[in-house]
């Protein structure tokens, strides 16, 4: 081969090769971008719109064999603004979940009939809300009452041959009752107060435990007998209790119920409920908690129906006072607080099935909420889970129990915890989100114990944006929890969402300020009638002690919050020596003595503050008004407000909106005329979360 024919035969060889790396790059390139393409999908982050996609998993309840798990998922539509509920079940041994239930509305209040034959629920699938049972596998639906009114719960007797419910009952007048010729009158007179609580107005009616006999052959009830007839009082407690409040013996024949029987100012200055008896056979009923003056609710009968616990709080007129394990003995008419030597509050009590002095429980302790057993013969308290993560519901049988369990990176699921020798194994059941879950990177999730200014330690969750960097600097977001004894636990939240605020690039630090419990009775009660002291230094600690590492921009930061949240984001507004350059306040109090005269639950008002404004000497507390405060405001402000909410009546939001645009600072007002204390449906959520971060955005990522 002459030169020629080698220079074309090393030109096409080098051309062969050129081509073939081009090919190569291109197949290598498509590889990377699909590479690249996959990553970037199993890495999206979180957005309100994927966030109300979600399952939301509750009401756990075990077949009684211990086999199957009955529960409730709802999911919402975005587009439709409303969500539904069905009811699934699945093997306690895990495996797929079977949809029980579709329909148009929503299942609720689902139970297992005690032969484990049926299982019940609460639907509206006739045009008023009704109990209806069908099979375990979802077939043979079938009504089982026709009641005048709506049906908000029930329950089965053990021995099949009764079943309670509850109902609203009319018994108060209105003006078209006192004038029948104005029938179009649209107006409320009202001679007392708790007119209207929390987020809805009186509707004259109270609701009532009531007994019907059941027919397990027929499958139906229809007459009752109302138990408190014509009490004016609640139960289960208004507005948030259900069907834990009120409980069968196992025999049948009693029927223990949670009760405040107090009526207008005396019910808006007390938190006395009692746990009351009532004797299917005599009629009688006995309260087995008097002389008890906080709240006494959630009784749960031992499995011989000897005794009965409940959960107390000693301190009358403190909602958030330590919940004690109360243990009542039936043959002595003698009860004992359990958890005297326990400085952490109980609740969710169930008995074990096979041995009858074990009591299961879920506890708050450092910010998470764990299973407990307590033995009632020697008072030995065990704790069985551990980990940073918070169990809200528990159902035992056997030698498992089921709970839901949440965390800050993970939506409710139900989990199986083996009590196994020689350690305790949990498993997850359900996988309700894994599909979602799997495509979206969440943010770290990082525990710090900070040294307070009294030289305490305070645990301070610190969550970072999913892609962090510690090498850039972020702005830091302050979360302000509400309550105010009210835990920042490892909760997932569908509107203050810590996961979200991350997925936005914000640092958030959330701190376990004075006042909020799991860290014993002291650190908890710190903060009545010191709304302005130790709690607020608390808060700036934490902030200065996580802004002073290199990957936070001190120059950007936001304090916010709901609730107490609010009233703290108010407070700091005056009280923050230019630390801050935004802030978001959701339903804060702004005014103490407009608030005192406008808000429903006096009791909470008089132990927080010490008393009305108008008491002499005038309660400390009303110096720590954020309205004193106003004149030093020079930082952009949110503010949120919701129309029911009679908690912190929506004007607090709209006197503090109102100061800041008079003293030209910049501001805005975001008003839900339809929506409470809280945030529920899907686009005002969506619309909240959007409004949250451009906010934020505007002001500290310049």
């Amino acid at each position: 081969m002459d030169y020629f024919e080698c220079a074309i035969g090393i030109t096409l060889k080098e051309e062969i090769k050129k081509t073939n790396r081009k090919l190569m790059k291109k197949y290598f390139t498509a590889i990377l971008i699909f590479a690249i393409s996959i990553n970037l999908n199993a890495q999206n982050k979180l957005t309100p719109e994927l966030l109300w996609k979600l399952g939301r998993v509750s009401d756990v309840q075990l077949s009684p064999d211990g086999k199957t798990i009955l529960f409730g998922i709802t999911y919402y539509n975005l587009e439709e603004n409303k969500g539904n509920r069905d009811l699934y079940s699945i093997p306690v041994s895990g495996g797929k979940p079977k949809k029980l239930t579709d329909t148009k509305g929503s299942e609720y209040n689902a139970v297992w009939r005690p032969d484990g034959k049926k299982i019940a629920y609460i639907s509206a699938e006739s045009g008023s809300v009704q109990i209806w049972e069908m099979n375990p596998d979802g077939s043979g639906k079938k009504q089982i009452s026709n009641i005048e009114g709506d049906i908000n719960g029930f329950a089965y007797s053990p021995s099949m041959n009764n079943l309670l419910f509850i109902k609203d009952v009319k018994l108060d007048t209105t003006v078209n009752d006192l004038y029948p010729d104005l029938p179009k009158a649209n107006a409320m007179l009202f001679s007392n107060l708790m007119y209207r609580h929390w987020d809805s107005w009186t509707d004259f009616s109270y609701s009532h435990v009531c007994v019907a006999p059941y027919d397990t052959v027929a499958g139906k009830i229809s007459q009752y007998t109302d138990i408190m007839k014509g009490e004016r009082f609640d139960s289960p407690l208004t507005p948030d209790g259900g069907m834990e409040q009120i409980a069968w013996s196992p025999d049948g024949k009693l029927i223990a119920y949670t009760c405040k029987k107090l009526h207008g100012k005396e019910e808006a200055l007390s938190t006395n409920s009692d746990i009351y008896i009532y004797n299917l056979l005599t009629k009688q009923t006995t309260n087995i908690s008097e002389g008890m003056y906080g709240y006494d609710q959630d009784p749960a009968f031992s499995q011989d129906g000897k005794k009965i616990v409940w959960s107390s709080m000693k301190t009358a007129g403190f909602e958030s006072d330590k919940k004690r394990i109360m243990l009542y003995d039936f043959a002595t008419r003698q009860y004992s607080d359990l958890s005297e030597n326990f400085d952490q509050s109980s609740s969710n009590f169930k008995w074990d099935t096979q041995n009858k002095n074990i009591i299961y429980f879920i506890s708050g302790y450092h910010a998470t909420f764990q299973i407990y057993s307590i033995d009632i013969t020697t008072k030995k308290i065990t704790q069985i889970t551990k980990g940073i993560h918070d169990y809200t519901e528990l159902s035992a049988a056997g030698k498992s129990l089921v709970g839901a369990k949440m965390s800050m990176s993970l939506p409710t699921e139900i989990f199986r915890i083996d009590l196994v020798v020689p350690g305790i194994k949990e498993t997850q059941v359900t996988f309700t989100n894994k599909e979602i879950l799997d495509e979206i990177k969440l943010g770290k999730v990082e525990e710090r114990w900070i040294t307070t200014t009294d030289n305490k330690k305070m645990l301070t969750w610190v969550i970072y944006p999913p892609y962090f960097d510690k090498t850039k600097k972020y702005p830091a977001l302050l979360y302000c929890q509400g309550g105010p004894q009210s835990s920042v636990s490892q909760f997932w939240s569908y509107r203050w969402n810590f996961q979200m605020m991350a997925a936005n690039d914000y640092i958030v630090v959330a701190p376990n300020r004075r006042g909020l419990p799991t860290f014993g009775q002291e650190w908890n009660d710190e903060i009545s009638q010191d709304y302005g002291g130790q709690n607020m230094k608390d808060y700036l600690t934490a902030i200065d002690t996580v802004s002073s590492e290199p990957y936070v921009d001190k120059e950007h930061l936001g304090a916010v919050g709901a609730s107490y949240g609010g009233y703290s984001v108010y407070w700091l507004a005056g009280n923050h020596n230019k630390r801050f350059k935004a802030f978001i306040a959701h339903c804060g109090m702004f005014d103490f003595e407009s608030w005192y005269g406008s808000t429903e639950e006096m009791w909470f008002a008089n132990h927080d503050l010490g008393g009305a404004y108008w008491k002499i000497p005038k309660p400390k507390s009303y110096e720590f008004s954020p309205n004193k405060f106003v004149g030093k405001w020079d930082t952009p402000i949110l503010v949120i407000e919701g129309g029911y909410d009679f908690r912190i009546p929506y004007t607090q939001g709209m006197e503090a909106f109102d100061a800041a645009q008079l003293q030209g600072i910049p501001s805005e007002f975001l008003f839900f005329p339809e929506e409470s204390h809280f945030v529920l449906k899907p686009q005002n959520s969506v619309l909240w979360q959007r409004t949250f971060f451009v906010w934020l955005d505007k002001w500290l990522k310049k």
